[in-house]
């Protein structure tokens, strides 16, 4: 017996196609498929990243569809399950995970593909829904404000309170400060309900002020 006579005669015997037909497969994979080009969009659309990261995007489709394929396959033979469980134990994910908003991301792909392969296309498609609705919430609510760090050099001892009473009744909180013979240099964290185009003009206007820098900080903010 030929190789190929074996494993046509180990596929006809295992039944893998009395459990899952094709019609079932091509709809579970479709379905896994378009799951996944919706999460990539909606990252896309949502992502508030420093860097947008097109890769780590495509990797979400490809882990949609694969964990369908992988779902498909454990619930066509039990034998085929049992070595996809011994494959996946020998893998070791080591990339860092920079954003915690991408673990969201990565678990609803996991989640869909796995929701995919088991045909619960209803509960696909909710899920998909609700966690839209959450993302956008949630990025319209982080939209009221933005965080800025304010990089200042100065001189004199006085300065550093007329600095203060420019920021007015803004948030504000000092960083550091560095003293570099008569210049000091002061970082301080800024939260802008709205941004004031005019406020390193302000700044730039207090005596004894040499320069100021603002730059948009991506970080989390509570108070």
């Amino acid at each position: 017996m030929s190789v190929q006579d074996f494993i046509k005669k180990s596929i006809l015997e295992s039944g893998a196609f009395d459990q899952a037909t094709i019609m079932e497969i091509f709809l579970g994979l479709m379905t896994a498929l378009l799951a996944g080009a919706l999460i990539y969009l909606v990252y896309s659309k949502f992502y508030v990243g420093v860097i947008y990261c097109r890769s780590f995007a495509i990797t979400l489709v490809g882990m949609t569809v694969l964990t369908a394929m992988v779902t498909l396959a454990i619930s066509t033979n039990i034998v085929i399950s049992l070595g996809m469980v011994g494959a996946l134990s020998i893998v070791r994910f080591r990339t860092a995970i920079k954003d915690p908003m991408d673990l969201l991301y990565l678990f609803w792909a996991i989640t869909s593909g796995i929701t995919a392969g088991a045909q619960m296309y209803v509960l696909v498609v909710v899920s998909a829904i609700i966690m839209i609705l959450l993302i956008a919430l949630f990025h319209k609510k982080q939209l009221k404000g933005r965080i800025y760090i304010a990089v200042i050099h100065y001189v004199g001892e006085d300065t550093v309170e007329n600095v203060i009473r420019t920021f007015g009744k803004t948030k504000y909180f000092i960083k550091s400060q560095t003293v570099r013979k008569d210049t000091t240099e002061m970082a301080v964290e800024l939260f802008f309900k709205k941004y004031d185009a005019l406020f390193l003009e302000r700044l730039r206007a207090v005596e004894g002020v040499q320069d100021a820098t603002l730059i948009q900080y991506n970080g989390e903010y509570h108070g």
